[in-house]
């Protein structure tokens, strides 16, 4: 079984057979081992209820060669768009054995679209890790950019993708069009890399001044915690957060998912 579609074979319809790992809108806070990745998850939605309308989602092929995953963040908040948060988690377990990843998306959003036909819709990240070549494929669907650490140049940046195609509706949230296309953009990852994503409650947080942090104040905060201690990344950043404003991660759901490339000696027992 070729579990990603390799680029010179076309996009013919082809399956896996993948699981759900871990998945919801509810609070979470946990650690997770697939082949190839350990992963922190972060979720809390707004105002300390039991739902809300972010949602996550974590799948594993058969072969554990392949994890997927989708943080999105549904219009709205709280319990109130808990139900179209668990519709979209449940668009994606039934899509997730899809081989093609921009038809993955593509096909969520058609679904989506159908089941929110009276405004709803929602930003949302869509990746495939494939484990044996350490790649990643993202796609972006009007979702706050990742953040992206290279590890051997200990240095931070956003993942962002320019459509080539500015005629058509490219990469907007899910729900809005039925017939919107969605790019993806590839990079190779190496032990020690990370991947940041999380919802907009991280850049709409306040700074000190009173000002909305947004994507630059955000990156400029994630500089100054310890990349080299990924366990601690998490639980510093909602430090920081909470420091520098006290109404910070209360007004909105809020959920973080970082994921760490592991080397084959991490991955052993």
């Amino acid at each position: 079984m070729n579990p990603i579609q390799p680029e010179t074979e076309p996009a013919a319809a082809g399956s896996m057979h993948c699981l759900e790992v871990r998945g919801g809108n509810h609070q979470t806070n946990e650690v997770l081992d697939l082949t190839g990745l350990r992963l922190w998850v972060y979720c809390r939605p707004h105002g300390g209820e039991g739902k809300g309308g972010d949602v996550y989602y974590l799948s594993s092929c058969s072969m554990g060669r392949v994890t997927r995953g989708l943080l999105a963040d549904v219009s709205g908040h709280g319990s109130e768009r808990s139900a179209t948060a668990l519709d979209l988690r449940r668009l994606m377990s039934e899509n997730i054995n899809c081989m093609d990843q921009t038809r993955l998306v593509q096909s969520v959003n058609r679904r989506f679209s159908a089941l929110t036909e009276q405004g709803g819709f929602a930003t949302a990240l869509i990746w495939t890790f494939y484990a044996p070549e350490r790649s990643l494929r993202l796609s972006n669907a009007g979702h706050p950019s990742p953040l992206f650490y290279r590890h051997s140049s200990a240095c931070w940046r956003f993942l962002e993708q320019t459509p080539a195609d500015r005629s058509v509706v490219n990469d907007i949230p899910l729900g809005i069009l039925s017939h919107a296309e969605y790019s993806q953009m590839d990079i190779v990852l190496r032990p020690g890399d990370l991947l940041l994503c999380y919802s907009d409650a991280l850049t709409d947080a306040m700074d000190r001044d009173g000002r909305r942090l947004g994507l630059a104040g955000l990156k400029q905060l994630v500089r100054g915690l310890p990349a080299a201690e990924p366990h601690l990344l998490i639980p510093r950043l909602l430090e920081e957060l909470a420091s520098r404003h006290a109404g910070n991660l209360h007004s909105d759901d809020a959920t973080i998912l970082l994921a760490q490339v592991q080397s084959e000696a991490q991955e052993r027992p």
